[in-house]
């Protein structure tokens, strides 16, 4: 894993957020940037995952889990649009939800409660972006590039973007993590 670029992407420089591209090689790389990055998650935390089909949202999520040290197989939680996976030790539990087939805001998202469970949970919402932001001012914004098309190119450019006061210290944090 390298890191292809330190300051706020082109475009996307928002007051209060710090930008960190990385680039991956392999579905392992990613998993093991999900324990990295689950090194600075604390309970409060919204993490909101985007990228295409395939592109390795619950590959990253698998890590996550493994780094928060969590029960139960992290899978994708797409035709039941949330898992909670309960702490196996004094960490937070993991809430894994898939926001794909679900088309309105937060409305929507209402009946599952996320709001109730983020003080105690780390929560991670793949395809969130418009519907859950209003969780919290502070959170990880994930994106995941990949090459499209016929490839079996495994690399992928990730782009982590800490939003709000929370995550002003994230590229010490993961370096230190």
């Amino acid at each position: 894993m390298e890191a292809a670029h330190n300051g706020p992407a082109a475009g996307t420089a928002v007051p209060g957020t710090v930008t960190l591209d990385l680039t991956v090689e392999s579905p392992e790389q990613m998993r093991e940037l999900g324990r990295r990055i689950a090194g600075v998650l604390a309970p409060g935390d919204l993490v909101m995952l985007s990228g295409e089909l395939g592109a390795g949202k619950t590959t990253l999520t698998r890590g996550l889990g493994e780094g928060l040290g969590v029960r139960g197989a992290v899978t994708s939680p797409t035709f039941v649009i949330a898992r909670v996976h309960p702490p196996l030790g004094t960490g937070p539990a993991l809430v894994h939800v898939d926001a794909y087939r679900l088309g309105g805001g937060l409305d929507e998202m209402e009946d599952l409660d996320l709001d109730v469970s983020l003080p105690e949970s780390v929560i991670v919402v793949e395809w969130g972006d418009g519907k859950v932001e209003e969780l919290s001012e502070d959170r990880l914004r994930v994106l995941i590039d990949r090459a499209v098309g016929d490839t079996d190119d495994e690399r992928r450019t990730v782009t982590l973007m800490g939003i709000g006061a929370r995550w002003a210290g994230l590229r010490e944090d993961l370096e230190s993590a």
